[in-house]
């Protein structure tokens, strides 16, 4: 574990919290580059290394910036983008396009001619039009782009419903109704401009139990042996996903890479032996599990309000701005004063952040030490979803990141300033 206690101050990856606080102000995102490595390892070690045709594609949503693209590079995975400003950054940053995927449900027209100029390595396609798209763009361009399709599976699995996507009833991917993927898998296979390289399923994220996946494989396999038998195509891939739960509070029960991933490779061997084909190639979007419990998020404590008989809360100078999750699907953290981490924990209290939203609300009953105006608070496993959520509500600007290893930091994103923040704002004459 990459915190530790010594001298009644929590400590990240070697380095002092307080200490960072102090040099780079708060609030401030804290990345673990050698946590992030560890889990790189795991997967390597328990897919990449153990199965033969396999890839893993970092989904860069759950924190991406120009230094993360550099460490996913080093550390031999591919790259999954779902925004053209996904696509730009690992762009900027040199990330290799044949190693990137395209996912989205509603890529635009100039996103897809940005990924098709840039040779990326596959797009994948999630609704029935958007292969129509790609065509028009490869037609103009004399090209031709790897395809997959994502599919729906249609299984419910146990996580918040917002974060649930392999439902039938989903934004996301193509209903498996025989009228609509038949058509479409035909229109694919025949296309002169895309070579379709299979199919591609995700039923969730932050999920312990690996039930809902091998649901879905199931079902996917069976649209595999389908294809093969009408149409003699075997497809050459097969991306499972991700969505392996991590740790946030002492109620997660983490599992292993290899407990969701052992069994579905065992089902996919003996799949493909049964019906006579090769074995796809089999890849993985893993994201919070790389980087959610690499990132803590330090705060100063300030104003308390301590209504006796209800609750006493305790207000730090970030909250839904910096991480939204808890406001929006009651995500729960746990955290520690990173300067009384030996304390007795006397205090039940309420983390509260300074938005002007009763619902700013980040630790609800939390078990600290005696809190005091000024106190450094650590909230632990920010790492995913918090700075790529972030925004400037309350006109808040957006945090300084630092990335952390064996006692050593640097900034790989600065503090935005009020100027910054306010840059692409005019006044028109009319208003002068």
């Amino acid at each position: 574990m990459d915190r530790t206690i010594k001298n009644n101050t929590l400590y990240f990856d070697g380095c002092n919290t307080v200490e960072l606080a102090k040099k780079y102000g708060t609030p401030l995102y804290v990345m673990s580059e050698t946590a992030i490595v560890e889990k790189c390892k795991e997967i390597r070690d328990t897919f990449l290394n153990k199965y033969e045709k396999t890839r893993a594609a970092y989904a860069s949503k759950a924190f991406l910036t120009l230094s993360m693209c550099k460490i996913i590079e080093r550390e031999g995975l591919c790259m999954d983008v779902v925004s053209g400003g996904e696509l730009y950054t690992a762009m900027k940053a040199d990330f290799p396009a044949e190693k990137i995927e395209f996912n989205g449900n509603n890529k635009s027209i100039e996103e897809l001619q940005l990924a098709i100029d840039y040779n990326i390595g596959r797009i994948i396609v999630d609704g029935l039009d958007e292969l129509d798209l790609i065509e028009e763009i490869c037609k103009e361009k004399g090209k031709k782009v790897n395809i997959l399709y994502r599919v729906t599976p249609g299984v419910k699995s146990d996580s918040h419903d917002y974060i649930v996507t392999g439902k039938k009833d989903s934004k996301f991917g193509i209903p498996l109704d025989d009228e609509v993927i038949f058509p479409a898998i035909e229109h694919a296979i025949k296309s002169p401009y895309a070579n379709f390289m299979g199919f591609h399923f995700h039923v969730g994220s932050q999920l312990h139990d690996n039930e809902s996946h091998l649901k879905a494989l199931d079902i996917v396999l069976k649209l595999i042996k389908d294809t093969k038998e009408k149409y003699d195509y075997a497809t050459p891939e097969l991306n499972i996903g991700g969505g392996f739960g991590i740790k946030y509070t002492e109620a997660d029960h983490k599992k292993p890479y290899a407990y969701f991933l052992d069994p579905m490779m065992e089902k996919i061997e003996q799949f493909s032996k049964d019906i006579g084909i090769e074995r796809p190639e089999i890849v993985i979007e893993p994201g919070r599990s790389i980087v959610g419990e690499a990132g803590i998020t330090l705060y100063t404590i300030g104003t308390i309000k301590d209504i006796k008989g209800i609750r006493k809360y305790v207000s730090v100078d970030g909250g839904m701005t910096d991480n939204i999750r808890p406001a929006l699907y009651q995500a729960k953290y746990e955290g520690i004063v990173a300067n009384k981490a030996e304390e007795p924990k006397t205090e039940t209290v309420t983390i509260c952040g300074k938005c002007c939203e009763s619902g700013d609300v980040l630790i609800r009953d939390a078990q600290v030490a005696d809190v005091k105006r000024g106190d450094i608070f650590a909230v632990f496993s920010t790492g995913a979803y918090s700075y790529t959520m972030a925004s400037n509500y309350n006109k808040n600007p957006l945090l300084a990141t630092v990335l952390v290893k064996e006692g050593k930091s640097e900034i790989i994103v600065k503090r935005q300033s009020y100027e910054h923040m306010i840059e692409n704002e005019i006044i028109p004459d009319s208003l002068k």
